[in-house]
């Protein structure tokens, strides 16, 4: 299996078989060593402030380290060179973040989010990313530092 069809197995497994990924909404859009990027749509059942009306802060947490986890994820993969099924999910299997930051800059709003993160450093054992969450205005709403072990 090349990088791009290890990839294409991993996204189809988040977006299908993550159950709260799925709950949540969220579908990987980007996923590659450089950037990765999800979307989701406005839901009642992710409301944190009812009279408001804004998106749980704990929803906005998840997808900045969902998309930090990816793009961590994406650089540990193009480095195996020609991995088996077995060890590759061994690999993911002990993946995991090590430390969230989340800078909450204005209420979550919108009837859709983008979350998109980029690499800073990934390492053979532990990657760091930037993550972003904007609306579909393009509205900065949070972002994040994420440091993920991928070793």
């Amino acid at each position: 299996m090349d990088t791009q069809q290890i990839l294409t197995k991993v996204c189809d497994y988040m977006n299908d078989l993550v159950p709260f990924q799925r709950q949540v909404g969220f579908e990987i859009t980007k996923f590659n060593a450089d950037k990765s990027e999800l979307k989701f749509r406005w839901q009642d059942e992710l409301m944190g402030n009812v009279p408001q009306r804004m998106l749980h802060g704990g929803v906005t947490s998840t997808a900045l380290d969902t998309a930090g986890g990816l793009v961590a994820i994406a650089g540990m993969v193009s480095r195996l060179e020609n991995p088996s099924e077995s060890y590759l999910m061994e690999r993911l299997s002990r993946c995991g973040t090590i430390d969230l930051r989340v800078d909450y800059l204005r209420p979550g709003r919108g009837s859709e989010f983008i979350a998109s993160a980029t690499i800073i450093r990934s390492g053979n054992k532990v990657a760091v990313a930037r993550m972003e969450l904007h609306n579909q205005e393009g509205m900065h709403i949070a972002f994040g530092t994420g440091t993920y072990l991928v070793g």
